[in-house]
């Protein structure tokens, strides 16, 4: 992929790694529009030269919206990079978590379709382009206290992997990048082997770069989850993840 020469959109991209990668798509060269409902956030942005669009992925009409903006303000848009995400605690003993399964579904998975749907044609138009897809190293190494999130995650590496293979000539590639535990929105806090932000987009930039570059964009902190099963240690580490569900309220005291 050459970093230099992209037209690139970038859906919730309004903080943490979407933001990050936003700036440094921009950085290279390429030229960035960023997507996503924090109106401070995308004003932020735009002071920095991205252009900024409004969307909420749960929306169809939001995307579509913001589809037909993006493409007349960009026609020659060749990168869709979909990352819009919740990430929720649910305890499953409780019947109240179905809200939060739901909401987990809809932005993660239904969302990351409406957007893939949106800009299909006019990538496959174009007769070259990229999507990027963004799942988690958790969705090949379950962490118990987000079931949903795991789950929706997997769904989305799924897609993907159909995604690519149903636009299979068409010139429009599909990448995956698979985030391990990243430091942003205080995850440092609660997570002491986080990667720093500038490190983790430091080595994706990278393997954006690289000829060919890969379907799966795999940092080194993301290896052990990714392989998990093939090496054998899935087992051992699902056990020790599950001692988090401590920090689920209905588990405390």
């Amino acid at each position: 992929m050459d970093l230099s020469d992209r037209t690139v959109f970038i859906v919730g991209g309004t903080s943490g790694i979407g933001r990050e990668l936003a700036r440094r798509f921009t950085a290279e060269g390429s030229t960035v529009a960023v997507g996503g409902r924090s109106s401070g956030a995308l004003s932020e942005l735009s002071a920095e030269g991205i252009g900024t669009f409004a969307i909420d992925v749960t929306d169809g009409a939001s995307v579509a919206r913001a589809r037909d903006d993006v493409l007349a303000r960009y026609p020659e848009l060749d990168t869709v990079v979909t990352m819009s995400g919740v990430m929720l605690l649910e305890d499953l003993r409780d019947p109240g978590h179905f809200e939060a399964a739901e909401t987990t579904i809809d932005t993660n998975l239904v969302g990351t379709i409406r957007v893939i749907d949106a800009f299909t044609p006019h990538l496959v138009q174009r007769g070259a382009g990229t999507f990027v897809t963004v799942t988690s190293g958790i969705a090949f190494l379950p962490f118990p206290p987000m079931p949903t999130y795991a789950a929706s995650k997997a769904a989305v590496h799924a897609y993907s992997e159909a995604l690519r293979a149903q636009l299979d000539g068409t010139g429009v590639s599909v990448v995956e990048l698979v985030p391990p535990a990243v430091a942003t929105a205080g995850q440092e806090k609660v997570n002491p082997h986080a990667l720093p932000l500038d490190d983790f987009a430091t080595e994706v930039m990278q393997l954006f770069s690289a000829e060919p570059t890969p379907h799966e964009i795999l940092v080194k902190g993301v290896l052990m989850h990714r392989w998990a099963e093939r090496d054998g240690t899935y087992d051992d580490l699902v056990a020790q993840r599950s001692q988090a569900l401590a920090m689920l309220p209905g588990r405390q005291g």
